[in-house]
């Protein structure tokens, strides 16, 4: 069973280009709901308790994450992870064109916001399935040596996702104001439908897990994943969920929430914070091979252990470079905490959650288990909004949040075991087996 180079070329442009499509979709609606969705679909609040409610719209999406993926996860345990990451394509790509077309407040009152909360949810049931099925069908066609290089790509398509959102909105942010709000804010929704297109065209080309096919030649397809991943996997089902709250909190507080902190309350435009955002995002997608090629040599768990020790030592130095005011320095912060403290951690993520579970019940264990870590965290920027104002404007309180959940995501990598040389074809590897084992290199 072996995946030969053209076949690997396609498998990793395909989860590349397919995860950053589909992960543009979801961090848009951050973006939105940092500078336009609080006075568009809930005008008749506070302008702070606006912000708070837009913030609460966008958690919502984490809430029904965990529902995705069990969902699709025990979809991509039956019928394979190809088949199905092209429904989670449909989903989330409808669901994001239809808000770019949604009324406003102004229009129908009370049922924009209502519909906003509906199609928000169908991004989480599709993001929910989309970076387990992706991260999986990448692990599951690398060479067993090289399995966190390849597995990378999968989190380097979520950042180019992220950095096509921010580019999205940096360039209609420069409208006017009454122009931004009245129809600029949806021209990124809308190109979400042509995307659909691109990833559909990109992901029919990829070829089925090698691993997925030999569980249908040999019949050891797994009747019930959802029960198998929890009943076999216990002690990795918990540390996938504690391992996924802290880059979750992180990343949206460095992507969303920061944006409103440095126009609302620092006073500086729109284009300072996107620009910052963007350039993190550049700097983790260098980042990512990198670190992930570097897990496959020292291992998985060093690298996510400096990677939450370091957020939490520099979640105070961020505010402190941020509060200065000066672009460059908003960068840098931006770039450090990114680049040194978030991309370790999310390098080696792929490679780490498809080696926490057997094959049989990877996609739904691997999916199941992150998302209710992102359903815990997902609420960050709300968190952070409101410990922003209960600290009369200034960031201390959600500095220590930020080092809370790392210690969270701290605990779990401590817990978990190093499994780098796993043989990923087992249905049920022996979990008690996993250091030091012999190199998978049969493929």
């Amino acid at each position: 069973m072996s995946t030969t180079s053209p076949e690997l070329r396609r498998v990793v442009t395909g989860s590349l280009v397919g995860t950053a499509l589909e992960w543009y979709d979801f961090f848009i609606y951050g973006t939105a709901a940092a500078l336009v969705f609080d006075k568009l679909f809930f005008p008749e609040a506070e302008p702070a308790v606006g912000t708070l409610i837009a913030f609460a719209t966008f958690g919502v999406a984490f809430l029904f994450r965990p529902v995705g993926g069990f969902f699709f996860g025990r979809l991509g345990d039956r019928i394979g992870r190809r088949s199905t990451l092209i429904i989670t394509t449909l989903v989330m790509g409808i669901g994001t064109g239809l808000i770019g077309l949604l009324p406003t407040y102004d229009s129908i009152g009370i049922l924009a916001p209502i519909l906003l909360v509906l199609l928000r949810i169908c991004q989480g049931l599709g993001a929910g399935a989309e970076f387990g099925g992706a991260a999986t069908l990448l692990a599951e066609h690398a060479p067993p040596e090289r399995r966190g290089f390849y597995a990378s790509f999968a989190q380097t398509g979520v950042q180019i996702g992220l950095v096509l959102g921010t580019v999205a909105f940096l360039f209609v942010g420069l409208l006017p104001d009454d122009q931004l709000e009245s129809w600029g804010w949806r021209i990124p929704f809308l190109f979400s439908f042509l995307m659909i297109f691109v990833t559909m065209y990109v992901r029919l080309r990829v070829t089925e897990s090698p691993v997925f096919r030999e569980m249908e030649r040999n019949r050891t397809v797994v009747r019930t994943p959802i029960l198998d991943a929890v009943k076999r996997y216990p002690r990795s089902f918990l540390v996938g969920i504690g391992a996924h709250i802290c880059d979750t909190a992180i990343v949206y507080i460095f992507a969303s929430w920061t944006v409103s902190y440095v126009v609302d309350e620092l006073g500086k435009p729109r284009w300072v914070p996107l620009t910052g955002v963007i350039l993190m995002g550049l700097v983790v997608i260098v980042c990512q091979p990198i670190y992930g090629a570097l897990s496959d040599r020292i291992g998985r768990k060093p690298l996510n252990l400096f990677s939450v020790i370091f957020t939490a030592l520099f979640a105070v130095p961020y505010f402190l470079l941020l509060d200065t005011g000066v672009p460059a320095l908003i960068w840098l912060a931006l770039c450090i905490a990114g680049g040194i403290g978030f991309a370790p951690m999310i390098a080696v993520q792929p490679a780490f959650y498809a080696e926490l579970f057997g094959a049989g019940v990877r996609y739904t264990g691997f999916a199941a288990s992150r998302e209710i870590g992102a359903a815990i965290a997902g609420f960050s920027p709300l968190i952070a909004a409101y410990l922003l104002q209960r600290g009369d404007g200034e960031p201390w309180l959600v500095a220590a949040w930020i080092a809370g959940t790392a210690v969270v995501s701290l605990i779990a990598f401590l817990a978990a075991r190093e499994a780098r040389t796993m043989d990923i074809r087992a249905v049920h590897p022996d979990q008690d087996d996993l250091v030091g084992a012999k190199p998978d290199r049969s493929r």
